[in-house]
């Protein structure tokens, strides 16, 4: 040989028969693995009681209508100046 060395680890032939399978079977099992893992967290999750998401909706609902007339009355006033400065 020219000292050309494979490292170890690396097949030497990868598209030698039965190779995508087992590609295939070790992609499933990663699959798997992070939907047994998805499933485990969200058990320990600490979901809001049905009156905490009210709450929280009704808060989210009350700044969006907040914030729409403020910006509806900034808008109003800058294009009131706009028409003043350009005539």
């Amino acid at each position: 040989m020219l000292g050309v060395q494979v490292p170890p680890g690396l097949p030497v032939f990868p598209f030698s028969k039965g190779w995508k399978m087992e590609k295939i079977k070790l992609l499933m099992q990663k699959i798997m693995l992070f939907l047994n893992d998805a499933k485990g967290e969200l058990k320990r999750v600490t979901w809001p009681s049905r009156k905490q998401t009210m709450a929280s909706t009704l808060v989210v609902i009350i700044v969006v209508f907040v914030m729409a007339i403020f910006f509806g009355i900034i808008d109003f006033g800058l294009a009131k100046l706009i028409k003043l400065i350009l005539g």
